[in-house]
């Protein structure tokens, strides 16, 4: 529909974006001079319903926030509540969360790749009509997707919501000959991840940059995924610095701004972003050897040699080697598999606020908990990754469009179809993202842009 001095397009349900939001562009000419993420999903009250509960629930429960990472809330949840508790679990464990977190980045990486995002590199609607043109390839991305849920479901008892983590470890723990199937298939993901790599590769990708700050886990001995220091590599590549994760709320602050029921975060006062680019720019030395090798081969040069990713759009080609990765890494974990005398050790209740964060395909996320003497949950907080992005995401959106609209004139589809695009390269997840995407065009009266 029009109104005065406005037009507004429509594009109906948007199946490879999640969530419901829209985006509004107001233009001058060549000029973009505001892009509003306009996020209207109504709010989900977590937050609200955790307080009261018992400190053994957060898991479970957050789970539910998303079915696409739910270890990642399992997993922050459960660092969060066992630093409130004052309770480290053992080396075992721990090694064991670190593989089911693996099989969460092979689905997910995954399900992004093949089924959200390449069609957009290969003219495609979507998943259906890329299995018309490229069966062979979407195939290959569902036996990948299989390899992660074979994973989720052998340790987290199924592959959505999965019902074996709990505070202090896991209800049962798999013997060492229940991993050799999972590893046998895990060892032909691998070469499915490479030619993933490869695939992918061989993209069109347009000219982009991100300038905002990045922020992700950091550990000095590997890449870091369900535990780590944050860690912000700033605009310049010497303006790096590390905060204790305690100190998380005062460096990232949320605040609501009127066009999103979403909370905008920015970093010490900045945009910033969080997930692949960023892991990739902080943690790119610590990849295994194999996935060193994959990233030379997209194209990303050796992040051991300061060889750094900012255009969005070639996002996907660090999430093909992280998953190449998560393979990988599974397969040492499953290599060095002693199963733990107990599958999970008494975390028992005390007053204290925790914290915790991990690596979720999407980026960093953060929970924070407080808890009385008898366990019970009195404040809880969550941070998730895309709350952080939109900022970052908005302001990518207002560059791309102008960017677009120098160069030559698009008609509203065409411009449409490119900041569906550009939100696509982060993998947004409002809901845990953008399911419905309506875009307001919002033209002055000096544009001489053509109308569609």
């Amino acid at each position: 529909m029009t109104h005065r001095g406005t037009r507004v397009l429509h594009v109906g349900s948007l199946a490879r974006v999640e969530g419901e939001g829209a985006l509004h562009l107001t233009v001058d000419g060549d000029t973009v001079s505001a892009a509003r993420l306009h996020i209207y999903e109504p709010p989900r009250f977590f937050e609200a319903f955790l307080r009261g509960r018992a400190h053994t629930e957060p898991p479970d429960i957050t789970a539910r926030v998303c079915g696409i990472c739910p270890v990642a809330y399992q997993m922050s949840a459960c660092a969060a509540i066992e630093d409130a508790c004052g309770v480290q679990v053992p080396h075992a464990i721990r090694q064991l969360r670190r593989l089911l977190y693996c099989g969460e980045w092979i689905e997910s990486q995954t399900l992004h790749i093949y089924l959200l995002h390449a069609p957009d590199f290969l003219g495609r609607d979507g998943a259906i009509d890329l299995a018309r043109t490229h069966r062979a390839d979407v195939e290959r991305g569902l036996r990948l997707k299989q390899a992660g849920n074979a994973l989720l479901e052998l340790l987290g008892g199924r592959a959505i919501h999965p019902v074996n983590v709990r505070v202090g470890g896991f209800h049962r723990t798999p013997d060492k000959a229940s991993l050799r199937p999972v590893a046998e298939q895990l060892r032909r993901a691998l070469e499915d991840a490479w030619t993933t790599v490869r695939w992918v590769s061989a993209f069109d990708f347009p000219d982009a940059e991100a300038d905002h700050d990045f922020l992700a886990l950091h550990e000095p001995d590997r890449y870091a995924i369900e535990s780590g220091t944050p860690c912000v590599l700033g605009r310049q590549a010497e303006d790096t610095w590390q905060f204790p994760l305690a100190d998380f709320t005062r460096e990232v602050v949320e605040e609501q701004v009127p066009h999103s029921t979403a909370l905008h975060a920015t970093l010490r006062g900045r945009r910033h972003l969080t997930g692949a680019l960023a892991r990739y720019a902080i943690n790119g030395r610590s990849l295994s050897p194999t996935a060193l090798e994959a990233a030379q081969a997209a194209g990303l040069g050796d992040p051991r040699k300061g060889a750094v990713c900012r255009n969005p759009f070639r996002s996907i080609l660090v999430r093909a080697v992280e998953t190449v990765y998560a393979v990988d890494e599974a397969l040492r974990i499953i290599d060095g598999y002693e199963q733990p005398a107990r599958p999970n050790v008494d975390v028992p209740p005390r007053a204290g606020i925790g914290h915790g964060a991990t690596e979720a395909p999407r980026g960093l996320l953060y929970h924070r908990y407080a808890l009385a003497a008898d366990g019970t949950v009195t404040d809880a907080r969550l941070v998730p990754p895309t709350a952080q992005n939109q900022g970052a995401i908005e302001e990518e959106l207002r560059r791309v469009a102008e960017a677009a609209l120098t160069e030559g004139g698009l008609h509203d589809a065409e411009l449409t179809h490119l900041c569906e695009r550009a939100i696509r390269n982060h993998d947004p997840c409002i809901s845990c993202s953008t399911h419905f995407l309506d875009l307001t065009v919002e033209r002055l009266p000096s544009s001489s842009r053509r109308q569609p």
